[in-house]
């Protein structure tokens, strides 16, 4: 037999490939949430946003515990006290630690933002996944519905509810609620009536599946993506409408307080204090700037068009 000659792998050499497109192609493969959180981390504006709120929620967590200000405690012959070493953010006219009653304030902001982003989440996915599912006579009616709670103003409804509940945390967040579940409800129709004539859809229901099974499993979680998205705009939304509301004194009442009632008091004393009003504006500015900010980064790091 002839001799074959035996080849080495050294004696040969890759022309044109280059290391890094080797790495490339010879990557494993990444989950849809891999890749969306590996391209979120190269977002350097959105991770710095996402920080930035991870720290203002632990301030608001922690700082009112270790602190030995008390929020509610007035000193009245110190009122209006400028930023000093011992209260860094000055005392409001009633002899308040500001920097205290910050990060209390930021609490109930914050608690309404996420409890009624919670809220909206949970009616709006059931309502709009049903609707859109369905179809037919019962989309009509619940889409009808709809656009009656759309038409009513929700200052109407803040009223009403106030009147009936009393002014508080309470009222506020439910007048805040029933109105706020409209719009990621038509989004999440607008998302079902795409996705109920896919392949896998159609899969489940020849294999019998109910369309409980259908929604829940199947349909509600490839819209996912889509709603994160929304619930990082809803957020600062409930955040800024909270601020609107106390600043004109349908929100939180003392001797609560939120970061919308702390600007409608800074803003009577804005001529001769304005520190009273510009460390609640800053908060109120810098937690919705952060949002936003982190709802671009997952709006670029969702999207499937930008998959690699």
């Amino acid at each position: 037999m002839d001799h074959q000659p035996e080849f080495l792998s050294d004696d040969f050499e890759i022309v044109g490939v280059d290391e890094e497109n080797i790495n490339t192609i010879v990557r494993p493969g990444m989950t849809y949430w891999q890749d969306a959180w590996r391209r979120l981390k190269k977002n350097k504006i959105a991770m710095i946003s996402m920080i930035t709120l991870i720290a203002i929620i632990a301030g608001c967590v922690f700082i009112p515990i270790i602190s030995s200000v008390d929020y509610k405690e007035q000193t009245v012959e110190r009122s209006h006290e400028t930023p000093s070493s011992e209260h860094w953010f000055g005392m409001d006219e009633l002899g308040r630690d500001i920097f205290a009653r910050i990060w209390v304030g930021g609490r109930v902001s914050i608690l309404i933002g996420l409890v009624g982003t919670l809220v909206s989440f949970i009616i709006g996915m059931l309502y709009g996944g049903i609707a859109g599912y369905f179809g037919g006579l019962l989309d009509d009616v619940m889409m009808r519905i709809v656009e009656v709670i759309v038409g009513i103003p929700y200052m109407i409804v803040v009223i009403l509810v106030s009147i009936a509940l009393e002014k508080g945390l309470a009222s506020l967040i439910i007048a805040l609620c029933i109105t706020s579940w409209t719009g990621l409800a038509r989004l999440v129709r607008g998302q079902i009536l795409q996705l109920k004539e896919s392949e896998y859809v159609l899969a489940a229901q020849a294999l019998g599946a109910s369309h409980r099974r259908i929604i829940l499993k199947h349909l509600l979680p490839n819209t996912m993506s889509v709603v994160i998205v929304n619930i990082t705009f809803q957020i600062p939304g409930f955040i800024f409408s909270e601020a609107f509301l106390s600043f004109i004194g349908l929100g939180v009442q003392p001797p609560f307080t939120s970061w919308g009632a702390m600007a409608s008091l800074g803003q009577q004393q804005m001529s001769y204090y304005p520190h009273e009003l510009i460390f609640p504006a800053v908060a109120i500015s810098l937690t919705m700037l952060a949002f936003n900010l982190l709802g671009d980064g997952l709006r670029d790091a969702l999207d499937p068009k930008l998959r690699q």
